[in-house]
Parts: C-alpha cells; sequence; structure tokens
C-alpha cells in the first residue's frame, strides 16, 4: 500500500477496524484461558533473596531442592550474576531456616542472605485497590483533558467523542499488553506484580500521547478548513503524522527491547510488556483511532 496516499487507512477502516477487535478478542482469550498469576505484591507472601559465593546452580536444580520443604507454590528467579530471587507463601522462622538450609544444597553452596520480606493479605489487598483506583482516574483525567483540549472543536464529531474514542484505543493497548503478559506468565512463570502496573501506567501514558499527535492535527485541518470533506481532513492528518509517530514509537521500542535482550532479569518481562504496549499504541493512533472518528461521524450524518 503507498503511504503517501493519504486516505489508504481511512478508505480500508472496516479491515484496520476488525483486525484491532481480533487482536482485543485473542488476548481476552488468552487471559480468560490461562489467566494472570498474581505476585506477593498483591497476593501475600514471602521473598527471599540469596546471593552465591560461588557458581550460582541451574534454576532446575534450586526448585529440585526447594520443592521437598512443601512450601506450596514457589517461584525461582535467577538476578545478576549470581543472586535468586525466591517468592513463596509466607514463611514461619523455621521455615525460613529451611529455605536457606536448603538454598545452600546443606552447606555444600555457600549463600548470602542479602533480603527476606514478608507481605501480609491485607496488605496485598490495599495494594490491589490502589492500582485499580490509579488506573481509573488516570482514564477519567485523559478523557477530561481530551475534552477541554478539543473544546473548540464541535464540528463534525464533538469534542467529548474524542475523547471516548482515546479511551477505547487504550483499552486496546491495555488488553492486548496484558493478553501477551499473560503468555508470558505461562512460559516463563511472570506475576503481576507493582512493575506490572507501572508498565501499564506508562503504557496508558505513551499510547495517548500518540493519539493525541494524530487528533491535535485533525484539529488543526479542521480549523484552516482544509477540506470541507472530514475523511479527507482525517487522510490527510495521518499522512503528516506517519513519520513522526512511528519514528518516536520505534527508538522507544529498540532500546525497551535491549533492555530485554542486555538488561537484569528483573527487568525482562517489563521491558517487554513496555515494547508491546508501545507497538500497539502506535499502531491503534494510526489505524485505530482515526478509523473510529470516521466512522463516528458518518454514523452522526445517518
Amino acid at each position: 500500500m503507498d503511504f503517501q496516499n493519504n486516505m489508504w487507512v481511512i478508505k480500508n477502516k472496516k479491515i484496520f477496524l476488525l483486525l484491532s477487535s481480533l487482536f482485543v478478542l485473542g488476548a481476552l482469550v488468552l487471559v480468560f484461558l490461562d489467566g494472570l498469576k498474581f505476585g506477593i505484591e498483591f497476593t501475600g507472601g514471602s521473598l527471599s533473596e540469596v546471593s552465591y559465593i560461588d557458581q550460582r546452580p541451574e534454576t532446575s536444580e534450586i526448585r529440585t531442592v526447594v520443592e521437598p520443604l512443601s512450601l506450596g507454590e514457589f517461584l525461582v528467579q535467577p538476578t545478576g550474576e549470581n543472586g535468586v530471587f525466591l517468592k513463596t507463601r509466607s514463611l514461619t522462622e523455621n521455615e525460613r531456616v529451611s529455605l536457606m538450609k536448603a538454598l545452600s544444597f546443606d552447606g555444600q553452596k555457600p549463600i548470602e542472605e542479602k533480603a527476606f520480606t514478608s507481605i501480609g493479605p491485607s496488605v496485598g489487598k490495599e495494594l490491589k485497590s490502589k492500582s485499580t483506583i490509579a488506573i481509573i482516574v488516570v482514564v477519567l483525567a485523559i478523557i477530561l483533558f481530551i475534552a477541554y483540549t478539543f473544546r473548540r472543536v464541535s464540528k463534525p464529531v464533538s469534542s467529548w467523542k474524542y475523547g471516548i474514542i482515546a479511551v477505547i484505543t487504550l483499552f486496546h493497548d491495555v488488553i492486548i499488553a496484558t493478553g501477551a503478559f499473560a503468555v508470558m506468565g505461562k512460559l516463563f512463570g511472570a506475576e503481576v506484580d507493582t512493575l506490572f502496573v507501572v508498565a501499564i501506567l506508562t503504557i496508558l501514558g505513551l499510547s495517548v500521547n500518540d493519539t493525541i499527535v494524530v487528533f491535535d492535527r485533525i484539529r488543526e485541518n479542521l480549523t484552516n478548513k482544509f477540506s470541507s470533506d472530514f475523511k479527507e481532513v482525517v487522510g490527510k492528518s495521518l499522512d503528516e503524522t506517519y513519520a513522526r509517530s512511528i519514528n518516536t514509537s520505534l527508538s522507544t521500542v529498540i532500546v525497551l527491547l535491549a533492555l530485554f535482550f542486555l538488561g537484569p532479569e528483573s527487568t525482562k518481562v517489563f521491558s517487554m510488556t513496555m515494547a508491546i504496549g508501545m507497538f500497539f499504541g502506535t499502531y491503534s493512533s494510526i489505524f485505530l483511532a482515526s478509523p473510529l472518528l470516521v466512522l463516528s461521524e458518518e454514523m452522526q450524518d445517518k
């Protein structure tokens, strides 16, 4: 398809809307089928961090010595060169001592206990509630901000519809990123923790930024009366923002992928979640938000 033809996205808007719907549906299926694993920050539990004096054993070896302790489901996560995070249910002092003994392979592999933290279920419940409230407040603030910013653009699409469409694109991006996270939970044991919440909030901010850039160009072209045909105005606005949106997103995604492949183990899932969210944030600002605006205008005329 010719990117210089500024109407190609609008002419094929039904294809892109269908494609976005399939992305969201697929992500929801992944979330409901595989579910999301919540970390101890939300469910309560204990986090142990140890560092091996010599070479760190393989993760499978560590699991082999910890499983006989009957601690329930646990997660082993390498960190740094010789460190290990171990997430378990809440442990008693005797269980903690037994765990340290097991991790040292009965003293055969000396370790240094870096940290041991216990989080009660009430703290996890409070954190989950605050995280939900934070996301809701961000979404409402975005609607109000866009509605206020576009208050002078009431024709042919009302200003509040810009806000609603922006939020629809945000849900599109967040749901797809969450679906990808569910897959990472299945494959790599990724858990929903505070880093995941940070990733989602960051995706919301970066995604709406891309969408506002496109919407703002539409507003300018409407003000300049580029054309009486709303579809042509949207098409021209997209043509003027392709390079900016794609280049900005691409540079960020490259950094995130570098962090995923070269960064510490503890940030790999965070960086991949962000990269996926950024990619679909740029996609939705071009191929979802603008077609929805045109569709809204068409439905308004009927």
